[in-house]
Protein backbone atom coordinates (compact mmCIF):
# COMPACT_ATOMS: atom_id res chain seq x y z
CA UNK A 1 0.00 0.00 0.00
CA UNK A 2 1.44 3.32 -0.68
CA UNK A 3 1.95 5.48 2.59
CA UNK A 4 3.50 8.37 1.51
CA UNK A 5 4.35 9.84 -1.55
CA UNK A 6 6.97 13.61 -1.89
CA UNK A 7 7.55 15.69 -4.90
CA UNK A 8 9.73 18.40 -5.47
CA UNK A 9 10.53 20.46 -8.36
CA UNK A 10 8.49 18.36 -10.93
CA UNK A 11 6.10 20.01 -13.77
CA UNK A 12 4.28 22.61 -11.88
CA UNK A 13 5.19 21.43 -8.10
CA UNK A 14 7.31 23.14 -6.22
CA UNK A 15 7.05 20.82 -3.06
CA UNK A 16 4.34 18.53 -2.20
CA UNK A 17 4.25 16.10 0.68
CA UNK A 18 0.97 13.02 0.85
CA UNK A 19 -0.09 10.94 3.36
CA UNK A 20 -2.12 8.47 2.32
CA UNK A 21 -4.21 5.90 3.51
CA UNK A 22 -6.40 2.55 2.77
CA UNK A 23 -9.67 2.54 1.78
CA UNK A 24 -10.79 4.64 -1.66
CA UNK A 25 -8.91 8.04 -1.86
CA UNK A 26 -11.11 10.54 -4.64
CA UNK A 27 -8.51 13.22 -5.72
CA UNK A 28 -10.56 16.45 -7.51
CA UNK A 29 -10.22 19.56 -8.72
CA UNK A 30 -10.72 22.31 -10.91
CA UNK A 31 -9.55 21.23 -14.82
CA UNK A 32 -5.73 22.28 -15.65
CA UNK A 33 -4.81 22.76 -11.76
CA UNK A 34 -2.49 19.23 -12.02
CA UNK A 35 -5.10 16.25 -10.84
CA UNK A 36 -2.92 13.79 -12.89
CA UNK A 37 0.21 15.46 -11.92
CA UNK A 38 0.37 13.57 -8.81
CA UNK A 39 -0.33 10.44 -10.83
CA UNK A 40 2.20 11.07 -13.23
CA UNK A 41 4.74 11.16 -10.42
CA UNK A 42 4.21 8.23 -9.14
CA UNK A 43 4.61 6.56 -12.30
CA UNK A 44 7.93 8.17 -12.56
CA UNK A 45 9.10 6.62 -9.08
CA UNK A 46 7.28 3.04 -10.61
CA UNK A 47 9.92 3.08 -13.65
CA UNK A 48 8.01 5.11 -16.45
CA UNK A 49 10.14 6.75 -18.87
CA UNK A 50 11.43 10.31 -17.74
CA UNK A 51 12.62 13.40 -19.56
CA UNK A 52 13.74 17.12 -19.01
CA UNK A 53 10.04 18.24 -19.29
CA UNK A 54 9.30 16.66 -15.98
CA UNK A 55 11.07 19.13 -14.11
CA UNK A 56 9.84 22.37 -12.86
CA UNK A 57 11.23 25.62 -14.69
CA UNK A 58 14.50 27.11 -13.16
CA UNK A 59 15.13 24.05 -11.56
CA UNK A 60 17.86 21.82 -12.20
CA UNK A 61 16.56 18.35 -11.01
CA UNK A 62 13.08 16.76 -9.93
CA UNK A 63 13.11 14.55 -7.17
CA UNK A 64 10.22 12.12 -6.64
CA UNK A 65 9.51 10.04 -3.34
CA UNK A 66 6.97 6.81 -2.86
CA UNK A 67 6.73 5.24 0.23
CA UNK A 68 5.32 1.62 0.24
CA UNK A 69 4.00 -0.55 3.00
CA UNK A 70 5.05 -3.77 1.65
CA UNK A 71 3.85 -5.94 5.49
CA UNK A 72 1.16 -8.06 3.25
CA UNK A 73 3.12 -8.11 -0.39
CA UNK A 74 5.16 -11.47 0.16
CA UNK A 75 6.32 -11.35 -3.59
CA UNK A 76 7.60 -7.94 -3.35
CA UNK A 77 9.33 -9.06 0.53
CA UNK A 78 11.09 -12.00 -1.67
CA UNK A 79 11.92 -9.86 -4.46
CA UNK A 80 13.88 -7.36 -2.63
CA UNK A 81 15.52 -9.91 -0.15
CA UNK A 82 16.83 -11.88 -3.38
CA UNK A 83 18.73 -8.33 -4.51
CA UNK A 84 19.97 -7.68 -1.08
CA UNK A 85 17.29 -4.59 -0.78
CA UNK A 86 15.23 -5.73 2.09
CA UNK A 87 13.78 -3.17 4.83
CA UNK A 88 13.35 -4.17 8.35
CA UNK A 89 10.33 -1.79 8.77
CA UNK A 90 8.74 -4.03 5.85
CA UNK A 91 8.48 -0.67 3.74
CA UNK A 92 10.69 -0.13 0.65
CA UNK A 93 11.01 3.39 -0.74
CA UNK A 94 11.04 4.15 -4.51
CA UNK A 95 13.00 7.25 -5.40
CA UNK A 96 13.28 9.12 -8.95
CA UNK A 97 15.77 11.65 -9.63
CA UNK A 98 15.20 13.33 -13.10
CA UNK A 99 18.14 16.55 -14.30
CA UNK A 100 16.81 19.01 -16.81
CA UNK A 101 19.61 17.84 -19.21
CA UNK A 102 17.00 14.71 -18.67
CA UNK A 103 19.00 12.10 -17.17
CA UNK A 104 17.41 10.19 -14.79
CA UNK A 105 18.68 7.82 -11.84
CA UNK A 106 16.58 5.13 -9.67
CA UNK A 107 16.84 3.81 -6.16
CA UNK A 108 15.56 1.40 -4.07
CA UNK A 109 15.74 1.64 -0.48
CA UNK A 110 18.63 4.06 -1.21
CA UNK A 111 20.38 1.73 -3.39
CA UNK A 112 20.93 2.61 -7.27
CA UNK A 113 18.70 0.86 -9.51
CA UNK A 114 18.15 0.32 -12.87
CA UNK A 115 14.89 1.44 -14.36
CA UNK A 116 14.16 -2.03 -15.76
CA UNK A 117 13.85 -2.67 -11.79
CA UNK A 118 11.61 -0.29 -10.66
CA UNK A 119 9.09 -1.21 -13.33
CA UNK A 120 9.37 -4.64 -11.90
CA UNK A 121 9.07 -3.99 -8.84
CA UNK A 122 6.25 -1.66 -9.08
CA UNK A 123 3.96 -4.14 -10.69
CA UNK A 124 3.60 -5.87 -7.50
CA UNK A 125 2.66 -2.48 -5.91
CA UNK A 126 0.68 -0.43 -7.82
CA UNK A 127 -1.49 -1.07 -11.09
CA UNK A 128 -2.84 2.33 -12.84
CA UNK A 129 -5.94 2.11 -15.15
CA UNK A 130 -6.09 5.41 -17.19
CA UNK A 131 -9.42 7.06 -19.11
CA UNK A 132 -7.31 5.89 -22.44
CA UNK A 133 -7.57 2.00 -21.31
CA UNK A 134 -10.83 2.14 -22.97
CA UNK A 135 -9.04 3.12 -26.68
CA UNK A 136 -6.25 -0.11 -26.04
CA UNK A 137 -9.92 -1.71 -25.85
CA UNK A 138 -10.04 -1.68 -29.49
CA UNK A 139 -7.15 -4.11 -29.71
CA UNK A 140 -7.03 -8.18 -29.47
CA UNK A 141 -4.16 -7.91 -27.97
CA UNK A 142 -5.95 -6.08 -24.82
CA UNK A 143 -8.39 -8.29 -24.66
CA UNK A 144 -5.91 -11.56 -24.65
CA UNK A 145 -4.00 -9.81 -21.51
CA UNK A 146 -7.11 -8.98 -19.81
CA UNK A 147 -8.42 -12.52 -19.99
CA UNK A 148 -4.99 -14.16 -19.11
CA UNK A 149 -4.50 -11.73 -16.00
CA UNK A 150 -8.88 -12.59 -15.04
CA UNK A 151 -7.66 -16.35 -15.65
CA UNK A 152 -4.06 -16.24 -13.24
CA UNK A 153 -2.79 -17.03 -16.05
CA UNK A 154 -0.13 -13.89 -17.03
CA UNK A 155 2.86 -16.40 -16.11
CA UNK A 156 1.43 -19.21 -17.87
CA UNK A 157 1.05 -16.85 -20.75
CA UNK A 158 5.14 -15.61 -20.42
CA UNK A 159 5.64 -18.98 -20.39
CA UNK A 160 4.23 -19.92 -23.66
CA UNK A 161 5.94 -16.91 -25.20
CA UNK A 162 9.56 -17.97 -24.47
CA UNK A 163 8.87 -21.02 -25.65
CA UNK A 164 7.58 -19.95 -28.84
CA UNK A 165 10.14 -17.87 -29.48
CA UNK A 166 12.92 -21.46 -28.46
CA UNK A 167 11.17 -23.27 -31.15
CA UNK A 168 11.12 -20.69 -33.23
CA UNK A 169 14.35 -19.55 -33.27
CA UNK A 170 15.81 -23.59 -32.64
CA UNK A 171 14.12 -24.28 -36.08
CA UNK A 172 15.42 -21.56 -37.96
CA UNK A 173 19.10 -22.26 -36.50
CA UNK A 174 17.99 -26.55 -37.47
CA UNK A 175 17.06 -25.04 -41.48
CA UNK A 176 20.22 -23.04 -41.72
CA UNK A 177 22.55 -26.37 -40.87
CA UNK A 178 20.24 -28.12 -43.34
CA UNK A 179 20.23 -25.49 -46.37
CA UNK A 180 24.45 -26.22 -45.71
CA UNK A 181 24.22 -30.00 -45.50
CA UNK A 182 24.55 -31.15 -49.18
CA UNK A 183 27.65 -28.71 -49.69
CA UNK A 184 29.13 -30.08 -46.05
CA UNK A 185 28.73 -33.57 -47.44
CA UNK A 186 30.90 -33.34 -50.16
CA UNK A 187 32.73 -31.54 -48.52
CA UNK A 188 33.42 -34.13 -45.72
CA UNK A 189 34.04 -37.05 -48.90
CA UNK A 190 36.20 -35.11 -50.69
CA UNK A 191 38.23 -34.35 -47.07
CA UNK A 192 38.29 -37.92 -46.71
CA UNK A 193 39.69 -38.80 -50.16
CA UNK A 194 42.69 -36.49 -49.48
CA UNK A 195 43.02 -37.41 -45.72
CA UNK A 196 43.33 -41.48 -47.14
CA UNK A 197 45.74 -39.78 -49.72
CA UNK A 198 48.18 -38.36 -47.14
CA UNK A 199 47.76 -40.75 -44.50
CA UNK A 200 49.02 -43.30 -47.41
CA UNK A 201 51.53 -41.09 -47.86
CA UNK A 202 52.46 -41.24 -44.22
CA UNK A 203 55.28 -38.31 -43.93
CA UNK A 204 57.03 -38.39 -41.59
CA UNK A 205 59.23 -35.44 -39.57
CA UNK A 206 62.73 -35.36 -40.92
CA UNK A 207 62.21 -37.75 -44.10
CA UNK A 208 62.11 -35.46 -46.34
CA UNK A 209 65.27 -33.84 -45.68
CA UNK A 210 66.62 -36.94 -45.24
CA UNK A 211 65.80 -38.59 -48.49
CA UNK A 212 66.93 -35.97 -50.58
CA UNK A 213 70.18 -36.03 -48.49
CA UNK A 214 70.20 -39.78 -49.84
CA UNK A 215 69.63 -39.00 -52.86
CA UNK A 216 71.98 -36.51 -53.62
CA UNK A 217 74.65 -38.69 -52.60
CA UNK A 218 73.30 -41.70 -54.32
CA UNK A 219 72.89 -39.91 -57.70
CA UNK A 220 76.56 -39.00 -57.04
CA UNK A 221 78.42 -42.29 -56.23
CA UNK A 222 80.92 -42.24 -58.87
CA UNK A 223 81.84 -39.03 -58.31
CA UNK A 224 82.41 -39.20 -54.80
CA UNK A 225 84.51 -42.66 -54.95
CA UNK A 226 86.75 -40.78 -57.51
CA UNK A 227 87.45 -38.14 -55.66
CA UNK A 228 88.02 -39.84 -52.59
CA UNK A 229 90.56 -42.46 -54.34
CA UNK A 230 92.05 -39.17 -55.70
CA UNK A 231 92.61 -37.82 -52.27
CA UNK A 232 94.17 -40.95 -51.32
CA UNK A 233 96.31 -41.02 -53.87
CA UNK A 234 97.60 -37.44 -53.56
CA UNK A 235 98.36 -38.04 -49.75
CA UNK A 236 99.91 -41.49 -49.48
CA UNK A 237 100.15 -43.77 -52.98
CA UNK A 238 101.34 -40.99 -55.77
CA UNK A 239 104.25 -43.22 -57.44
CA UNK A 240 105.05 -39.30 -58.60
CA UNK A 241 105.47 -38.20 -55.04
CA UNK A 242 102.79 -37.94 -52.09
CA UNK A 243 102.53 -35.32 -49.03
CA UNK A 244 103.15 -38.26 -47.16
CA UNK A 245 106.36 -39.06 -48.98
CA UNK A 246 106.87 -35.33 -48.72
CA UNK A 247 106.74 -34.21 -45.37
CA UNK A 248 109.03 -37.75 -44.05
CA UNK A 249 111.70 -36.48 -46.35
CA UNK A 250 111.09 -32.86 -45.08
CA UNK A 251 111.11 -34.25 -41.55
CA UNK A 252 114.83 -36.35 -42.35
CA UNK A 253 116.12 -33.33 -43.78
CA UNK A 254 115.58 -31.29 -40.62
CA UNK A 255 116.80 -33.48 -38.23
CA UNK A 256 119.97 -33.83 -40.15
CA UNK A 257 120.80 -30.44 -39.54
CA UNK A 258 121.37 -31.05 -35.71
CA UNK A 259 121.20 -27.64 -34.45
CA UNK A 260 119.25 -26.56 -31.62
CA UNK A 261 116.97 -23.69 -32.34
CA UNK A 262 113.61 -22.99 -31.03
CA UNK A 263 112.12 -21.70 -34.85
CA UNK A 264 113.31 -25.20 -36.46
CA UNK A 265 112.20 -26.92 -33.34
CA UNK A 266 108.63 -25.50 -34.00
CA UNK A 267 108.86 -26.30 -37.66
CA UNK A 268 109.60 -29.68 -36.71
CA UNK A 269 106.68 -30.56 -34.60
CA UNK A 270 104.59 -28.72 -36.94
CA UNK A 271 105.32 -30.86 -40.08
CA UNK A 272 104.86 -34.30 -37.52
CA UNK A 273 101.74 -32.90 -36.40
CA UNK A 274 100.31 -32.04 -40.01
CA UNK A 275 102.01 -36.23 -41.11
CA UNK A 276 99.55 -37.99 -38.51
CA UNK A 277 96.38 -36.03 -39.81
CA UNK A 278 97.01 -36.41 -42.99
CA UNK A 279 97.54 -40.42 -42.37
CA UNK A 280 94.22 -40.22 -40.19
CA UNK A 281 92.41 -38.43 -43.16
CA UNK A 282 94.00 -41.00 -45.45
CA UNK A 283 92.61 -44.08 -42.89
CA UNK A 284 88.84 -42.01 -42.75
CA UNK A 285 88.78 -42.20 -46.54
CA UNK A 286 90.12 -45.73 -47.03
CA UNK A 287 87.35 -46.78 -44.02
CA UNK A 288 84.48 -44.49 -45.85
CA UNK A 289 85.30 -46.44 -49.63
CA UNK A 290 85.77 -49.71 -48.10
CA UNK A 291 81.90 -49.41 -46.53
CA UNK A 292 80.29 -46.96 -49.35
CA UNK A 293 78.00 -48.59 -51.59
CA UNK A 294 76.45 -47.66 -54.92
CA UNK A 295 72.66 -49.24 -54.68
CA UNK A 296 70.93 -48.36 -57.79
CA UNK A 297 67.85 -50.34 -56.56
CA UNK A 298 68.14 -47.94 -53.10
CA UNK A 299 68.35 -44.97 -55.50
CA UNK A 300 65.37 -45.60 -57.72
CA UNK A 301 63.38 -46.54 -54.54
CA UNK A 302 63.99 -42.95 -53.01
CA UNK A 303 63.38 -41.19 -56.22
CA UNK A 304 59.94 -42.98 -56.39
CA UNK A 305 58.96 -42.01 -52.93
CA UNK A 306 60.54 -38.23 -53.45
CA UNK A 307 58.22 -38.31 -56.34
CA UNK A 308 54.69 -39.39 -54.50
CA UNK A 309 55.74 -36.58 -52.21
CA UNK A 310 56.57 -33.92 -54.80
CA UNK A 311 53.26 -35.30 -57.04
CA UNK A 312 50.98 -34.67 -54.18
CA UNK A 313 52.63 -31.46 -52.68
CA UNK A 314 51.59 -29.95 -56.56
CA UNK A 315 48.29 -31.09 -56.24
CA UNK A 316 47.42 -29.17 -52.70
CA UNK A 317 49.53 -26.46 -54.51
CA UNK A 318 51.90 -26.51 -50.93
CA UNK A 319 55.92 -26.94 -50.73
CA UNK A 320 56.46 -30.47 -50.24
CA UNK A 321 57.57 -29.75 -46.84
CA UNK A 322 54.15 -28.64 -46.01
CA UNK A 323 52.50 -31.55 -46.30
CA UNK A 324 51.92 -32.66 -42.35
CA UNK A 325 50.25 -29.10 -41.76
CA UNK A 326 48.43 -29.61 -44.44
CA UNK A 327 47.39 -33.07 -42.63
CA UNK A 328 46.06 -31.47 -39.99
CA UNK A 329 44.03 -28.73 -41.32
CA UNK A 330 42.12 -30.74 -43.24
CA UNK A 331 42.03 -32.62 -40.15
CA UNK A 332 40.32 -30.12 -38.23
CA UNK A 333 37.97 -29.21 -40.93
CA UNK A 334 36.20 -32.31 -40.65
CA UNK A 335 36.34 -33.00 -37.17
CA UNK A 336 34.23 -29.33 -37.55
CA UNK A 337 32.17 -30.56 -40.16
CA UNK A 338 31.51 -33.62 -38.32
CA UNK A 339 30.86 -32.01 -34.99
CA UNK A 340 28.39 -29.44 -37.02
CA UNK A 341 26.26 -32.62 -37.99
CA UNK A 342 26.44 -33.50 -34.33
CA UNK A 343 24.95 -30.07 -33.46
CA UNK A 344 22.53 -30.25 -36.42
CA UNK A 345 21.16 -33.81 -34.21
CA UNK A 346 21.25 -32.23 -31.23
CA UNK A 347 19.25 -29.21 -32.93
CA UNK A 348 16.80 -31.70 -33.90
CA UNK A 349 16.41 -33.36 -30.19
CA UNK A 350 15.99 -29.89 -28.76
CA UNK A 351 13.43 -28.25 -31.27
CA UNK A 352 11.24 -31.68 -30.47
CA UNK A 353 11.91 -31.09 -26.32
CA UNK A 354 10.78 -27.45 -27.30
CA UNK A 355 7.72 -28.31 -29.67
CA UNK A 356 6.25 -30.87 -26.81
CA UNK A 357 6.98 -27.58 -23.45
CA UNK A 358 4.82 -25.40 -25.80
CA UNK A 359 2.40 -28.09 -26.38
CA UNK A 360 2.27 -28.49 -22.75
CA UNK A 361 1.84 -24.74 -21.96
CA UNK A 362 -0.06 -23.91 -24.44
CA UNK A 363 -2.17 -26.75 -23.75
CA UNK A 364 -2.24 -25.79 -20.04
CA UNK A 365 -3.02 -21.96 -21.21
CA UNK A 366 -5.95 -22.73 -23.09
CA UNK A 367 -7.35 -24.59 -20.32
CA UNK A 368 -7.31 -21.33 -18.05
CA UNK A 369 -8.30 -19.79 -20.91
CA UNK A 370 -11.69 -21.38 -21.93
CA UNK A 371 -12.27 -21.78 -17.73
CA UNK A 372 -12.11 -18.08 -17.39
CA UNK A 373 -13.48 -16.83 -20.58
CA UNK A 374 -17.63 -17.46 -19.99
CA UNK A 375 -17.12 -16.62 -16.22
CA UNK A 376 -15.28 -13.18 -17.03
CA UNK A 377 -18.06 -12.48 -19.78
CA UNK A 378 -20.72 -12.94 -17.63
CA UNK A 379 -19.16 -11.08 -14.35
CA UNK A 380 -18.21 -7.77 -17.20
CA UNK A 381 -22.06 -8.47 -18.65
CA UNK A 382 -23.44 -8.16 -14.75
CA UNK A 383 -21.29 -4.86 -14.82
CA UNK A 384 -21.99 -2.77 -17.48
CA UNK A 385 -25.74 -3.57 -17.02
CA UNK A 386 -25.18 -1.87 -13.81
CA UNK A 387 -23.69 0.95 -15.93
CA UNK A 388 -26.01 1.98 -17.80
CA UNK A 389 -26.29 -0.79 -20.62
CA UNK A 390 -29.39 -2.68 -19.33
CA UNK A 391 -29.85 -4.65 -22.21
CA UNK A 392 -25.48 -4.87 -23.46
CA UNK A 393 -23.88 -8.76 -23.21
CA UNK A 394 -20.30 -9.20 -23.38
CA UNK A 395 -18.78 -12.92 -25.02
CA UNK A 396 -15.31 -13.84 -24.93
CA UNK A 397 -14.43 -15.42 -27.98
CA UNK A 398 -12.10 -17.79 -28.54
CA UNK A 399 -10.64 -18.65 -31.78
CA UNK A 400 -8.40 -21.38 -32.17
CA UNK A 401 -5.02 -20.52 -34.46
CA UNK A 402 -5.02 -22.39 -38.05
CA UNK A 403 -1.76 -21.06 -40.54
CA UNK A 404 0.59 -19.70 -37.53
CA UNK A 405 2.90 -22.71 -35.84
CA UNK A 406 4.49 -21.53 -32.59
CA UNK A 407 2.16 -18.75 -31.78
CA UNK A 408 4.07 -16.48 -28.71
CA UNK A 409 0.04 -16.26 -28.04
CA UNK A 410 -1.01 -19.92 -27.65
CA UNK A 411 -3.48 -21.95 -29.73
CA UNK A 412 -6.20 -19.40 -29.80
CA UNK A 413 -6.74 -16.06 -30.09
CA UNK A 414 -9.27 -13.98 -28.07
CA UNK A 415 -11.89 -11.22 -29.06
CA UNK A 416 -14.17 -9.50 -26.88
CA UNK A 417 -18.12 -8.95 -28.74
CA UNK A 418 -20.89 -7.12 -27.79
CA UNK A 419 -24.13 -6.72 -27.94
CA UNK A 420 -25.19 -3.86 -26.94
CA UNK A 421 -29.56 -4.82 -27.10
CA UNK A 422 -31.29 -7.49 -26.57
CA UNK A 423 -31.68 -9.31 -29.94
CA UNK A 424 -28.38 -8.21 -31.47
CA UNK A 425 -25.63 -10.60 -32.72
CA UNK A 426 -22.73 -10.04 -30.48
CA UNK A 427 -19.74 -8.32 -32.85
CA UNK A 428 -16.18 -6.79 -32.45
CA UNK A 429 -16.19 -4.02 -30.54
CA UNK A 430 -14.67 -1.30 -32.63
CA UNK A 431 -17.68 -1.95 -35.04
CA UNK A 432 -20.74 -1.79 -32.68
CA UNK A 433 -19.83 0.35 -29.25
CA UNK A 434 -20.61 3.93 -28.89
CA UNK A 435 -18.22 6.22 -27.55
CA UNK A 436 -20.06 6.46 -24.30
CA UNK A 437 -20.53 2.43 -24.57
CA UNK A 438 -16.89 1.72 -24.84
CA UNK A 439 -16.25 3.84 -21.50
CA UNK A 440 -18.94 2.04 -19.53
CA UNK A 441 -17.43 -1.58 -21.07
CA UNK A 442 -13.99 -0.26 -20.42
CA UNK A 443 -14.49 0.41 -16.63
CA UNK A 444 -16.77 -2.47 -16.16
CA UNK A 445 -14.00 -5.37 -17.41
CA UNK A 446 -11.14 -2.79 -15.12
CA UNK A 447 -13.36 -3.09 -12.07
CA UNK A 448 -14.00 -6.84 -12.59
CA UNK A 449 -10.27 -7.78 -13.34
CA UNK A 450 -9.11 -5.49 -10.72
CA UNK A 451 -11.10 -7.92 -7.74
CA UNK A 452 -8.77 -10.54 -9.00
CA UNK A 453 -5.63 -8.60 -8.59
CA UNK A 454 -3.11 -9.29 -6.24
CA UNK A 455 -1.34 -5.85 -6.18
CA UNK A 456 -2.74 -3.68 -2.88
CA UNK A 457 -3.34 -0.56 -4.12
CA UNK A 458 -5.31 0.23 -7.54
CA UNK A 459 -4.75 4.00 -9.39
CA UNK A 460 -8.19 4.89 -11.54
CA UNK A 461 -7.44 8.18 -13.78
CA UNK A 462 -10.64 9.66 -14.74
CA UNK A 463 -11.78 6.15 -16.00
CA UNK A 464 -15.49 7.55 -15.20
CA UNK A 465 -15.20 10.00 -18.29
CA UNK A 466 -18.39 9.38 -20.50
CA UNK A 467 -20.21 8.36 -17.65
CA UNK A 468 -22.63 10.38 -15.72
CA UNK A 469 -26.41 10.67 -13.73
CA UNK A 470 -27.20 7.66 -11.74
CA UNK A 471 -24.66 5.59 -13.27
CA UNK A 472 -22.01 7.68 -11.85
CA UNK A 473 -23.24 6.55 -8.52
CA UNK A 474 -22.76 2.77 -9.13
CA UNK A 475 -19.41 3.58 -10.29
CA UNK A 476 -18.55 5.52 -6.94
CA UNK A 477 -20.09 2.67 -5.32
CA UNK A 478 -17.87 -0.25 -7.47
CA UNK A 479 -14.97 1.87 -6.87
CA UNK A 480 -15.84 2.59 -2.98
CA UNK A 481 -15.95 -1.82 -2.87
CA UNK A 482 -12.54 -1.80 -3.89
CA UNK A 483 -11.26 0.74 -1.53
CA UNK A 484 -12.95 -1.46 1.13
CA UNK A 485 -10.61 -4.72 0.29
CA UNK A 486 -7.40 -2.64 0.20
CA UNK A 487 -6.06 1.00 -1.44
CA UNK A 488 -7.68 3.03 -4.11
CA UNK A 489 -6.77 6.57 -5.79
CA UNK A 490 -9.78 8.06 -7.92
CA UNK A 491 -9.31 10.94 -9.98
CA UNK A 492 -12.77 12.20 -10.89
CA UNK A 493 -14.44 14.85 -12.42
CA UNK A 494 -18.19 13.67 -11.06
CA UNK A 495 -19.67 14.54 -8.04
CA UNK A 496 -21.31 10.93 -7.33
CA UNK A 497 -17.66 9.34 -7.75
CA UNK A 498 -16.72 11.95 -5.43
CA UNK A 499 -18.96 11.33 -2.49
CA UNK A 500 -18.32 7.96 -2.14
CA UNK A 501 -14.59 8.28 -1.12
CA UNK A 502 -13.11 7.33 2.52
CA UNK A 503 -10.71 10.15 1.99
CA UNK A 504 -10.58 13.60 -0.08
CA UNK A 505 -7.78 15.66 -1.78
CA UNK A 506 -8.51 18.66 -3.54
CA UNK A 507 -6.53 20.05 -6.20
CA UNK A 508 -5.71 23.74 -6.64
CA UNK A 509 -3.15 25.75 -8.08
CA UNK A 510 -1.54 29.34 -6.46
CA UNK A 511 -0.44 31.76 -8.88
CA UNK A 512 1.30 34.90 -8.21
CA UNK A 513 2.71 37.35 -11.45
CA UNK A 514 5.99 35.00 -10.87
CA UNK A 515 5.04 31.32 -11.04
CA UNK A 516 2.36 28.99 -10.41
CA UNK A 517 2.39 26.83 -8.25
CA UNK A 518 0.24 23.12 -7.46
CA UNK A 519 -1.15 22.34 -3.93
CA UNK A 520 -3.10 19.74 -2.61
CA UNK A 521 -5.95 19.90 0.82
CA UNK A 522 -6.92 17.01 2.38
CA UNK A 523 -10.94 17.85 2.95
CA UNK A 524 -12.69 17.48 6.01
CA UNK A 525 -16.59 16.90 6.00
CA UNK A 526 -16.98 20.74 5.77
CA UNK A 527 -14.36 20.91 2.87
CA UNK A 528 -15.71 17.61 1.07
CA UNK A 529 -19.33 19.31 1.56
CA UNK A 530 -18.21 22.62 -0.35
CA UNK A 531 -15.80 20.71 -2.85
CA UNK A 532 -18.73 18.37 -4.04
CA UNK A 533 -21.37 21.08 -4.14
CA UNK A 534 -18.83 22.99 -6.40
CA UNK A 535 -18.79 20.01 -9.09
CA UNK A 536 -22.73 19.55 -8.82
CA UNK A 537 -23.11 23.72 -9.70
CA UNK A 538 -20.36 25.18 -10.60
CA UNK A 539 -18.49 27.80 -9.53
CA UNK A 540 -21.41 29.75 -7.79
CA UNK A 541 -22.14 28.12 -4.65
CA UNK A 542 -25.96 28.26 -4.09
CA UNK A 543 -27.76 26.52 -1.35
CA UNK A 544 -29.68 23.72 -3.23
CA UNK A 545 -25.94 22.83 -4.55
CA UNK A 546 -24.53 22.54 -0.76
CA UNK A 547 -28.27 20.68 -0.04
CA UNK A 548 -27.40 18.37 -2.66
CA UNK A 549 -23.75 17.81 -1.95
CA UNK A 550 -24.44 16.97 1.92
CA UNK A 551 -27.29 14.76 0.78
CA UNK A 552 -24.84 12.41 -1.51
CA UNK A 553 -22.33 12.97 1.48
CA UNK A 554 -24.97 11.55 4.24
CA UNK A 555 -25.04 7.48 3.31
CA UNK A 556 -21.32 7.97 3.53
CA UNK A 557 -20.87 9.89 6.51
Amino acid sequence: MLVHLAVNNYAIVDHLELDLAAGMTVITGETGAGKSIMLDALALTLGDRADSGAVRPGADKADLLATFDISQIPEARAWLEERDLGSQEEQVILRRVVTAEGRSRGYINGSPSPQQDLKALGEMLIDIHSQHEHQSLLKTDTHRRLLDNFAAASDLARQVQLAAQRCRQTEQALQQASQHSDEQTSRSQLLTYQLEELDSLSLQDGELEQLESEQRQLANAEQIMQSCQQVINLCSENDSGSALQALTASLQRLGSLNVNNRNLDEANNMLASAQIQIEEAVGELTRYLDHFEADPARQQQIEERLGSIYDLARKHKVNPEELPALQQRLIDELESLQQHDADAEKLGEELQAYREHYKQAATQLSGARKKAAKQLADAVTSEIQQLGMPGGKIVVNLTEHKAESYSPHGFEGVEFLVSANPGQPAKPLAKVASGGELSRISLGIQVITAQTSRVPTLVFDEVDVGIGGPTAEIVGQLLRQLGSRGQVLTVTHLPQVAAQGHQHLFVRKEQTPESTRTCIDNLDKGGRVHEVARMLGGVDMTEESLAHARKLLAPIS
